[in-house]
């Protein structure tokens, strides 16, 4: 490989964090703690998919929508896991897909179970909207996690876009924070007419089932 183009991938490399210079000069380069970091991250998600797998599939059976396993990336939440509804007509959220967690279910089910000040630093100085439904005001987003933590579930109708509704669950450690959540996701046209309180339910009881999985 021609030096030139070694030097630009090693930059690269540099920049997102994989690797840096060793202490004996500008010729030398050690893998930074970043692959440990994503090997742990990648074992995480794994055993999470492995304890939410049947869960996730009989939720679908009972609802016939598409379910969702996410995680939470800082400000973002991320689904590491679809069971797709059999239905003809469903929205393609496909596996990697990263969303604000304030404008999703998924997000707002992780947010509700955080510390306040740790939620802060996450959440920042703004929230941004994506439709008219979006909860842009933070006053308004504490409301709405308290509910959450009452019901046990998050509710979104159109907040990250118009023709989307979905509810979530958390899954919770033995301490009570959030690892993950646990969605049905439709489009907004099927949301049921009871606003979604027996789907809730459903929801909320196939994320306890999962977290009664880490309380061993």
């Amino acid at each position: 490989m021609p030096k030139s183009t070694m030097q630009r991938a090693l930059r690269a490399l540099e920049a997102s964090g994989w690797i840096r210079q060793s202490g004996g000069g500008d010729t030398g380069w050690v893998l930074t703690t970043k692959p440990i970091d994503m090997a742990r991250r990648v074992s995480a998600d794994t055993g999470l998919r492995e304890h939410a797998h049947s869960a996730m599939a009989a939720l679908r059976d009972r609802t016939g929508e598409s379910v969702h396993l996410a995680v939470r990336e800082g400000s973002d939440v991320v689904i590491i896991e679809v069971e797709e509804s059999p239905s003809p007509v469903r929205i393609h959220w496909p596996a990697g897909t990263r969303s604000a967690c304030h404008a999703t279910a998924n997000g707002k089910a992780m947010l509700a179970y955080l510390e306040p000040a740790e939620l802060d630093t996450i959440l920042g100085d703004t929230l941004p909207g994506f439709t008219p439904a979006t909860i842009t005001e933070k006053d308004s987003l504490a409301a709405e996690l308290a509910l959450v933590r009452e019901r046990g579930y998050a509710i979104a109708e159109g907040e990250l876009r118009e023709d989307i509704a979905s509810l979530a669950a958390p899954i919770l450690s033995r301490t009570g924070s959030p690892l993950a959540s646990l969605s049905v996701f439709l489009p907004i046209h099927r949301m049921p007419t009871d606003g979604g309180l027996a789907m809730g339910e459903q929801v909320r009881r196939a994320a306890d089932e999962v977290s009664s999985k880490f309380h061993i």
